[in-house]
């Protein structure tokens, strides 16, 4: 069985606990995603796995097989790291094939399984160059590939795309996901890129200062996050979060915001659920889901920045202390200077108790 269990997992160095106690069910064939900030323990939460650090609490299980004292060796795993490390006094052939030939698997079947991981990660063409006269983007497939041709029931890739440039990040986004569904593998892959998680992963498990914050599939961390972290690292802009109170007006319960007047009706439930916490709150809600209105109730707001990129347009708003953003058409006629009515979607506005941080009313 490929399905990695992690049971109350913790990792101390010294006096520094990197991983607070940490529960996990990564599923057979599942791509999960360690997603979280520099320093937030998902690498270290990885090195766990491979065998490559020994936890100082906890268990870990593939299956039912407990790894405790499992080398790295005797565990199964493919790892791929950051910076690739491969032989570059070969060529790409030979360093597709080394954990093979090291191995001893009979040379048809070596040629065979070369020949279509090449394929796949469109190496064909340059079997027989020399590693070294390789570019960094060409260098980490093959990284990539020499790990997969062994495939392992569980491969472990830190970061694999972070020093290679942006287009053949787009690239890589495709083939890794195409390179899990034909080996079927369990995918563990750490990143700080949210893209990356969010484009490729089954379900992310989102971390911050060594704690797990919230595990989920890509929508039900960005539709439903369970708290002020993860509500503002999730999403590009993250979520505009907004100081206020539970209040009722003649249109209904709403969220007085202070100097820029009341929300929009709250939804009933959420409402209900707000009256239960400690009266201060965040009004959140996503950049994405926001239009300009002019005669509804709204947030009146001056441009003060205006992003244009491509098909979108962000769009900067000074709310006091706080700032808005908000996400248009690249066709919207705003400058900076101007001012706009800005209405959340009701459906899309989330709500934070702003004393723990954690979402209110989350189902």
């Amino acid at each position: 069985m490929s399905a990695i269990h992690l049971r109350n997992l913790v990792k101390r160095f010294g006096d520094f606990t990197a991983l607070q106690p940490m529960d996990l069910d990564i599923a057979d064939g599942e791509f999960m995603a360690l997603l979280g900030p520099s320093g937030c323990g998902k690498s270290t939460t990885m090195n766990m796995i491979a065998g490559m650090e020994e936890p100082s609490e906890g268990r870990i299980l593939f299956g039912e097989r407990d790894m405790a004292g499992v080398p790295m060796g005797g565990r199964g795993v493919g790892f791929v790291f950051q910076n690739y490390a491969i032989f570059t006094h070969m060529t790409v052939r030979q360093n597709l094939s080394y954990g093979l030939r090291m191995t001893g698997k009979p040379a048809a079947e070596i040629e065979r399984r070369v020949g279509s991981i090449a394929e796949l990660l469109q190496l064909s063409p340059m079997l027989d160059r020399k590693a070294d006269r390789l570019s960094v983007n060409i260098l980490q497939r093959v990284a990539i590939g020499r790990s997969a041709i062994m495939e392992p029931a569980i491969f472990l890739l830190d970061e694999p795309l972070s020093n290679v440039d942006a287009a053949f990040r787009a690239v890589m986004r495709t083939e890794l996901k195409q390179l899990q569904r034909e080996f079927r593998q369990t995918m563990v892959y750490v990143t700080h890129d949210q893209l990356e998680a969010m484009t490729m992963a089954d379900r992310i498990a989102v971390m911050d200062h060594g704690v797990l914050q919230q595990v989920g599939t890509p929508l039900e961390v960005y539709n439903h996050p369970a708290n002020v972290f993860v509500a503002r690292f999730i999403g590009a802009p993250g979520m505009n979060l907004l100081p206020g109170r539970l209040a009722d007006s003649d249109r209904g319960a709403v969220v007085d915001l202070g100097p820029l007047g009341a929300s929009a009706r709250l939804p009933d439930q959420l409402a209900a659920a707000a009256r239960a916490s400690s009266g201060e709150l965040l009004y959140g809600f996503r950049p994405e889901e926001t239009t300009i209105v002019k005669d509804a109730p709204g947030l009146a707001l001056a441009v003060t920045f205006v992003e244009r990129i491509g098909a979108r347009t962000i769009v900067h708003f000074d709310a006091g202390s706080e700032s808005v953003k908000a996400v248009f058409d690249n066709d919207v006629d705003l400058t900076i200077g101007a001012s706009a009515i800005v209405s959340p979607n009701a459906d899309s506005v989330r709500l934070f108790d702003a004393a723990t941080g954690a979402a209110i009313g989350r189902a």
